[in-house]
């Protein structure tokens, strides 16, 4: 007997030329699709191991014609070995702790992400997001979200993170910190709890997204020992010798 699905078919999109918010002069395209229905979190899964992210209900890649710059990188977790300078950072937030928070935004966290925005991305559109900007970037989520809230001893909020819990890891989808305490290397102190935190899990991986080898404010990403890079649709352990990433193909995926 012949039996039909009543999975719906999914569909793609690529999104208008942007400029490109990581390499001046260049023009950014996304191919996106929705993220929605029981299906979601399977969905969310399989493309973040294709190399797509997450921004609130939505998957996207880049397809940037003529540039390939945006390469999908993720740390080995139970492979991982901080170096001397992030056994350093390490010590210097010994003081701080890490709380996992519900997908839920507070007036607390936005005060300090509006104060990052205006000091480290001011140029940048998120600069302008106002509250419910925000709100929306933390709440619409379809998939098991939290914001990891970084305090001190007085419990003073000194970072967040929006993290995602995939299959096979934690996928960092934005964070942000105190600008006034640079010196703490709040970004790198999270990345590492994150790794800790996959490997408590017993979750091999942790997605950092794009590493953007020309871009100064995402080249940081490289330094996280040992990391695999998504390049010709596979997962390879990043060398010394950068790679280029390949032209994403995209295949019918149902949901």
């Amino acid at each position: 007997m012949l039996q039909r699905s009543n999975r719906r078919p999914q569909f793609f999109y690529t999104t208008a030329p942007l400029p490109c918010p990581y390499l001046a002069g260049r023009t950014e395209r996304k191919i996106v699709t929705e993220l929605s229905g029981a299906e979601a979190e399977a969905l969310h899964d399989g493309l973040s191991r294709a190399g797509f992210r997450r921004s609130h209900n939505i998957a996207y890649s880049p397809v940037c014609p003529g540039c390939q710059a945006c390469i999908p990188i993720r740390i080995v977790a139970g492979a991982f070995e901080p170096d001397r300078t992030q056994r350093r950072i390490a010590r210097t937030n010994a003081d701080v702790s890490a709380i996992e928070m519900p997908a839920r935004a507070t007036a607390e966290q936005f005060a300090l992400f509006h104060r990052y925005q205006k000091a480290r991305h001011a140029d940048g559109d998120m600069a302008a997001m106002g509250f419910y900007d925000y709100r929306a970037m933390v709440e619409d989520t379809p998939i098991t979200t939290t914001v990891v809230e970084f305090r001190d001893a007085t419990d003073r909020l000194l970072g967040g993170c929006l993290t995602d819990r995939l299959s096979d890891g934690l996928s960092a989808v934005y964070s942000f910190y105190d600008p006034m305490l640079e010196k703490r290397s709040l970004g790198t102190h999270a990345v590492l709890w994150l790794v800790d935190r996959a490997r408590e899990l017993g979750l091999p991986y942790v997605y950092l997204g794009y590493w953007v080898p020309e871009s100064r404010k995402m080249a940081y990403k490289a330094r996280f020992r040992p990391s695999e890079v998504l390049t010709g649709g596979a997962w390879r352990v990043l060398g010394d010798t950068p790679p280029v990433a390949a032209e994403p193909t995209m295949t019918r995926v149902e949901a």
